[in-house]
């Protein structure tokens, strides 16, 4: 080897070690600055991942503490009821004290859902022929926060054939112990 290289001429030197150097350079490229830049890009996209879902935690951290409150004033208001509560009879008692009683038309259970321990429970109640002072009263009365009693949804349209009268359908909502956690 050393007598190949003796022999030959400087220029042909000079581009031999202009090709080992191209060789060599071009080898430290592919095999320590690429895998570098790649390992360097990766992690720039793991720690930007791991910061979007520490955020996302952070977020429902406030979210959770939020639904352990209201589960504990679900917990406290529907201990302080009466046993045996029902939405029937807290409208059927909230009618009869803003003297409402005999327009009810009908009460009628909407469909429930359950939330682990506690369910939501609604009715649908309408009322027939009543005045704008008897419907106020009887909203003062049925919702009620300490009672956990919440109107949705209402409906007021006035009578056709006595325009001073209302028709009101109201959709109230609220929470009892599940069936299966009592």
């Amino acid at each position: 080897m050393r007598r190949f290289w003796e022999q030959l001429t400087k220029d042909q030197k000079q581009t031999v070690i202009a090709g080992l150097v191209f060789v060599a350079g071009a080898l430290f490229v592919q095999f320590a600055v690429f895998p570098y830049v790649d390992a360097r890009q990766k992690m720039r996209g793991a720690i930007a991942g791991s910061e979007k879902t520490l955020r996302e935690l952070a977020s429902l951290s406030g979210e959770f503490g939020v639904l352990r409150q209201r589960s504990e004033t679900i917990r406290r208001v529907t201990g302080r009821r009466p046993p045996g509560f029902t939405l029937f009879s807290y409208l059927e008692k909230r009618a009869e004290d803003a003297g409402v009683k005999t327009n009810i038309k009908s009460i009628n259970p909407l469909k429930s859902a359950p939330g682990g321990a506690y369910e939501e429970t609604a009715v649908e109640i309408r009322l027939d022929k009543l005045t704008m002072k008897q419907l106020t009263d009887f909203l003062y009365l049925v919702e009620s926060p300490d009672d956990l009693v919440r109107i949705r949804k209402m409906s007021v349209e006035k009578m056709k054939e006595n325009p001073e009268y209302l028709n009101v359908l109201i959709r109230l909502f609220t929470y009892l112990p599940s069936p299966g956690s009592r």
